[in-house]
């Protein structure tokens, strides 16, 4: 069992490292944030939804509905819809801090964003599904779920991690024009996210 929780956590390091939507938001809350605390919505929701998608994946539910073509196609779209919104919020909150007098979005606010950016966000999902999926099917019994609570042990911690990251960035930029880069930065990264799963769900639909 020992082997099967450093082959998840090893594994789960993988998609979760770079750079996307969810860690983008989950960092940018953390840069606005005044006390950890202020950011712990956003983290909890990410960690549950993480959570949720790994197991998802792990009894091959995600898997059985990924197998047809239309509903992954009607997946993407919608993601991608869901990412240039989320941009979009991001950015006019850089142009008028109406959610908090500090840019940082109310707790409920920073659930439905999270909520957004892990359930409708077509990298993590198929990542999760392709990547930890399928490494589960070769694990049973205790050992599978060993392999899973490591999984979901990485999403935790990463989270925290990351939003402690933002947190002490923004403590050190801490200022309205390098917020307003960030908020910016933050916006253009996920319209670039939102266009390359653009371009591929073009690619399939016209091959």
């Amino acid at each position: 069992m020992f082997l099967a929780f450093i082959h998840g956590f090893m594994l789960a390091l993988g998609p979760i490292l770079p750079l996307g939507a969810q860690n983008i938001f989950v960092f940018n809350q953390g840069t606005h944030a005044r006390k950890l605390t202020d950011v712990l919505a956003a983290v909890l929701a990410a960690s549950f939804c993480d959570t949720l998608l790994i197991l998802l994946a792990a009894t091959g539910a995600s898997l059985l509905a990924f197998s047809f073509p239309v509903i992954q196609n009607l997946f993407l779209t919608a993601g991608i819809i869901f990412l240039i919104w989320i941009g979009c919020s991001i950015w006019k909150n850089t142009e008028a801090h109406q959610e908090t007098d500090n840019g940082r979005l109310p707790a409920k606010k920073q659930i439905t964003f999270a909520l957004s950016v892990s359930l409708l966000n077509p990298h993590a999902i198929l990542d999760t599904v392709g990547v930890i999926g399928t490494s589960a099917l070769r694990y049973s019994g205790p050992e599978k779920w060993t392999f899973v609570a490591a999984c979901i042990s990485v999403s935790w911690v990463w989270f925290f991690v990351l939003a402690l990251s933002g947190h002490g960035i923004g403590k050190i930029t801490n200022g309205p024009q390098a917020l307003r880069l960030i908020n910016r930065l933050s916006a253009l990264l996920i319209w670039g996210i939102a266009a390359f799963v653009a371009v591929g769900l073009i690619r399939s639909l016209s091959g």
